[in-house]
């Protein structure tokens, strides 16, 4: 079983930044599709960027332009950097394969951005 351990959140102000950072494990994660996804309070997670297994990235509309996804394959490790945020952004963020998970969901890592 992949285990994901996201890190790097936390409270920011509007305009800031934050680069979150999602560990995992097993040789599966090499060959897989991942993404980050945003949950909301009181909302549904929803995907806001993917990248495949050669970098190819795609972006929700709400972040494009404003989040980089990237992934070090050495290190079995996904990335997220995050600029210019908003107070919309605020969530709790976790990583996971696309379209179907590859493992238990992690703990997330919360994201609070302030007006």
């Amino acid at each position: 079983q992949v285990q994901l351990v996201e890190s790097g959140g936390g409270l920011v102000q509007a305009g800031g930044s934050l680069r979150l950072s999602c560990a995992a494990s097993g040789s599966i994660f090499s060959i897989s599709t991942m993404g980050w996804y945003r949950q909301a309070p009181g909302k549904q997670r929803v995907l806001v960027a993917r990248i495949t297994s050669g970098g190819t990235t795609s972006y929700a509309d709400s972040v494009k332009g404003r989040f980089t996804i990237s992934r070090d394959n050495t290190k079995n490790t996904v990335f997220l950097l995050m600029n210019s945020l908003k107070p919309d952004d605020t969530g709790v963020y976790y990583c996971n394969g696309v379209p179907l998970p590859i493992g238990s969901w992690g703990q997330g890592a919360q994201v609070t951005v302030s007006s």
